[in-house]
């Protein structure tokens, strides 16, 4: 350590001019100009170092010293490097923060960071009515949100015991949007994790398959993200002419996108080597750390909510639960592009199953009218419906002011609502004190707690496998932090 201590020494004699060091004063700038050397009490033997004044200034040479020496002692030392990923960085999904503790390549310890994203959405449910809930609700997890809607929703009407009243039309549509949704939410997982693992061509085709199912629901629901579709007791409205020929046509092209990628990827072997045997997590610790979801499945138990609890009549559908045996980042890769296939057969059973009828409960007391609309502020914003009912009946239109600005109230109680997101679980505890405003809304969100498992996959691994870890793993920010 005594060449650490001479070397800041010596640094501080040529800086500030001590006598121990000889060369040209200050400013003296010319080619060729004076040279020095310096050396002082307690400097290594073997060191010598000088300075060359210069056009550019001065310039400092080291040589001699037994730099090998010092290097192997810091080999010995094996010191630890503490880095941050993120909670800018590209690969993290979102505003994520990864602590990383390294020695060498290998990842001694990992840390998550959250919370960067939050925007108190559970609390602004508190303050809106039961149904301008669902505005906030919708923005959690923006990548699945008519997943959120749906719970919630399922939650609302389990208080309201109207479960059994919801119309079978709205079911079916509840069901069918959700699917093409989990489809929409596993591109995106194939586009970011082909673009973090250099797979460009997996990105383009993940999003441009993806681009088809937003327009899709952009045309069943007015919005591409954040929809504010699915409603207590129904539908916002009905399928508008022309999406059920617009569904079949995507469901003719999308087996063949399919097969693309598993021509594309499955077989590649850059692709193999940086997934197969990394990030392995087998069933037993995803049950110890709660992780549910294609991360679960991965781990060879078939657990997916739509078959062990079902829900929206998903006990009436043929489709297969997708699993793999390896627990590796490839068998979660494998697993995301059955379960799109497996969603496609769904899809197509509920267009078959579509009958005439109403999207909405009958009860009027709860059911907000089909014409009106949730505005982004989360308040009624339909000027057409409002001139209607203005200019016939003086009842309508005291109920629909009622109704809109304060709520239909809900019997006081608590329910716990799971249902199976693209992610995992996704679990709704809704408090209701019998007001008009939910008294508490808890998200159980699957991206939170399969995060848990971000260390497990980790540790012990190279810092390039903590990229395809996270992105096997797939977490949404905006539920995580909420």
């Amino acid at each position: 350590m005594t060449t650490n201590t001479s070397t800041s020494s010596t640094t501080d004699d040529l800086t500030t001019g001590a006598p121990n060091g000889t060369g040209a004063p200050d400013g003296a700038n010319g080619v060729g100009g004076p040279t020095g050397t310096v050396g002082g009490p307690g400097e290594h033997p073997a060191y010598e170092a000088g300075f060359t004044e210069s056009a550019n200034g001065r310039v400092y040479t080291v040589t001699g010293s037994d730099w090998e020496q010092i290097l192997g002692v810091g080999e010995e030392e094996n010191e630890r490097i503490v880095v941050n990923m993120g909670p800018q960085h590209p690969s993290t999904h979102g505003v994520l923060r990864l602590v990383l503790e390294i020695e060498g390549e290998t990842v001694t310890e990992t840390r998550l960071v959250i919370g960067y994203l939050h925007t108190g959405i559970e609390k602004s449910c508190e303050y809106r009515t039961w149904t301008q809930a669902v505005t906030f609700l919708t923005r959690a997890d923006y990548l699945s949100p008519l997943f959120n809607e749906a719970a919630y929703c399922l939650s609302v009407e389990r208080l309201l015991g109207i479960t059994e009243q919801v119309p079978e039309r709205a079911t079916v549509i509840r069901v069918m949007v959700m699917e093409l949704q989990r489809i929409a939410s596993h591109l995106v997982w194939l586009a970011t994790g082909g673009m973090e693992l250099g797979a460009t061509t997996a990105m383009i085709f993940g999003f441009r398959e993806r681009e088809k199912v937003l327009d899709l629901l952009e045309l069943i629901t007015g919005l591409r993200m954040n929809h504010a579709y699915i409603r207590p007791g129904g539908l916002a409205q009905d399928l508008p002419d022309g999406a059920e020929r617009a569904i079949r046509a995507f469901l003719a092209d999308m087996p063949k996108r399919i097969r693309e990628y598993h021509a594309l990827l499955t077989g590649q072997p850059v692709w193999k080597a940086r997934m197969v045997d990394v990030n392995v997590l087998d069933a037993a610790g995803c049950i110890a750390l709660g992780t549910t979801g294609p991360v679960l499945r991965a781990a060879g138990l078939p657990w997916d909510l739509r078959k062990t609890m079902p829900y929206c009549g998903y006990e009436t559908y043929e489709f297969d639960v997708p699993t793999a045996l390896e627990g590796d980042s490839f068998a979660r890769y494998l697993v995301r592009l059955e379960e799109m296939g497996e969603s496609l057969k769904i899809v197509d059973q509920c267009l078959d199953r579509l009958r005439p009828g109403p999207v909405m409960v009958a009860d009027k007391k709860i059911a907000w009218p089909s014409q009106l609309s949730v505005g982004s502020d989360g308040t009624g914003n339909s000027l057409a419906y409002i001139r209607k009912i203005m200019g016939t009946s003086m009842e309508a239109l005291i109920h629909h002011f009622k109704l809109v600005t304060e709520g239909f109230r809900v019997p006081a109680g608590q329910v716990y609502t799971q249902i199976e997101s693209p992610r995992g679980e996704l679990g709704y505890h809704v408090v209701s004190d019998g007001g008009t405003r939910p008294f508490r809304v808890h998200v159980r969100d699957p991206s939170f707690v399969n995060l848990q498992a971000v260390p497990a996959l980790t540790e012990g691994g190279q810092v390039a496998d903590v990229i395809v870890g996270v992105a096997s793993v797939d977490p949404v920010l905006g539920g995580v932090d909420r």
